[in-house]
């Protein structure tokens, strides 16, 4: 077997590593077997690559230094990572990604700017430098609203679209001067207002829609390493960047039609501004809800035939996940039927809530998606919200004028109770008041949600 085919055979192992873990990671109960496996085929395709072509291979010795610096990083940063920041570090490791991509496009095409290349590798290279430094740029951006460093809300300021028009079109014809000319000082300036593009893009969209954005600029990432494996003549990094351009197209595309919006109207729109709460009447007079407390709500739970749990952000803040595991357990002896529901934008990205819930060994089973489980309100005696505000709130549904209005929501409305558990009367991350909150039927419990959920544990106990 001669070397190049030895490598390709390496790579073609690898990325069916890569194909596995993806479909894994497509049902919750196999997503840390999917994870194991694509971390797996990376490892593979690393040491391969040494093994096979360790001859023409120079500067090992910083490859080898960036790569422990790499994993001293890397490790304990996702060991150590809270479940209520997990899309503030995918957001900042698809950002790294996408930078790679561009400085390894960079350095290629400056190497051999004066070589007599193929114009279809200097367009790979003008390609995977503006993708890769957008998505850079982009997921910083990102980040820091998710950080809650930067505000959440859209920024906006007058003339912002034509602007960035113009950013873009200025990209398109350095582009186009850099594939006729091959000039790197080109390239340098369009990589740096490529860079400006990713900021101001993700500058005006709102907080409601930032997993939207994640996983539109997850495709870039992999678009761009794609791109730098067509320049390498890399099979496997346009292979790898393939699979995460499609995968994070089509998680976009579902991630808009379950928020009931288009792609065009989440990036140009500024989704997410805070409106004015309705909280207060006129003369700031509060509208009146009810409230109840732990034992009153237990002894309503324990009494049920039905119980759906609908986990939001509010959870994972307050790391309640194994408590409202525990609840559920203490209903279901005294034979309550539970289950929860989760909706598809839940919590900051996508399936954050199955992640959050798995962590405490709730049985996939249990856990319901949207479409599932809207049909059986009608006959849950009692609908549990934990943490959850905008995707159970019924104006996305029968409000037209409101910022929300299309997006599919949990169907909570049409149980027989509904309980809130809430801090305050704090509106939710879109920043619009919840008319949920005032209806008859429902009943709110004020305060932090794992002391409450622990509450309502005894509560019930003693029933």
């Amino acid at each position: 077997m001669s070397l190049v085919t030895g490598v390709n055979v390496a790579y073609l192992v690898a990325s069916v590593f890569f194909i596995l873990a993806l479909k894994g990671l497509t049902f919750p109960k196999f997503a840390r077997n999917g994870n194991l496996i694509g971390a797996f085929g990376m490892l593979l395709a690393v040491i391969m690559t040494f093994v096979l072509l360790h001859s023409s291979i120079h500067n090992v010795g910083l490859i080898i230094a960036a790569l422990a610096i790499g994993i001293i990083l890397g490790f304990p940063s996702a060991r150590m990572v809270k479940m209520t920041a997990m899309p503030q570090m995918v957001a900042a490791f698809n950002g790294v990604g996408g930078g790679a991509a561009a400085l390894v496009d960079i350095a290629d095409f400056t190497n051999k700017a004066h070589h007599n290349s193929a114009e279809w590798i200097h367009f790979a290279v003008v390609f995977g430098v503006i993708v890769g430094c957008i998505s850079f740029s982009g997921s910083i951006i990102a980040f820091l609203k998710l950080q809650e460093v930067m505000k959440g809300t859209p920024i906006t300021y007058k003339g912002q679209q034509p602007v960035n028009a113009l950013i873009g079109l200025g990209i398109l014809g350095l582009a186009a001067t850099v594939l006729a000319t091959t000039s790197s000082p080109i390239l340098a300036i369009m990589a740096l207002l490529a860079l400006l593009f990713g900021v101001a893009f993700v500058l005006p969209i709102g907080g409601a829609d930032m997993p939207i954005v994640i996983s539109l600029l997850n495709s870039f990432t992999g678009l761009a390493v794609a791109a730098s494996g067509f320049v390498l003549s890399n099979v496997l990094l346009i292979v790898a960047g393939t699979l995460v351009g499609a995968s994070g197209t089509l998680l976009t595309r579902m991630m808009s039609q379950a928020m009931g919006r288009s792609l065009a109207g989440t990036l140009f729109g500024a989704f997410g501004a805070v409106t004015e709460s309705t909280a207060g009447a006129a003369g700031g007079e509060q509208r009146p809800v009810r409230s109840a407390g732990p034992e009153d709500i237990g002894t309503l739970l324990a009494y049920a035939n039905k119980v759906v749990i609908v986990p939001g952000y509010g959870l994972a803040v307050a790391q309640a996940q194994h408590t409202v595991k525990e609840l559920a357990t203490v209903l279901e002896d005294r034979g309550v039927e539970v289950v929860y529901a989760i909706h598809p934008v839940a919590g900051r990205m996508p399936g954050h809530m199955n992640v959050l819930l798995a962590e405490a060994d709730v049985p996939y089973e249990q856990l319901k998606e949207m479409d599932e489980i809207n049909p059986e309100f009608p006959s849950t005696d009692v609908a549990l919200v934990v943490g959850a505000n905008d995707v159970v709130n019924p104006a996305a549904r029968d409000s037209p004028g409101s910022p929300i209005y299309g997006m599919p929501i949990l169907d909570v409305d049409k149980a027989v109770n509904v309980i809130f558990m809430k801090r305050s009367m704090r509106p939710g991350f879109a920043g619009i008041d919840n008319e949920l909150f005032y209806d008859p039927k429902t009943t709110l419990l004020f305060g932090d949600a794992k002391d409450s959920l622990a509450k309502l544990v005894s509560a019930v106990k003693s029933a």
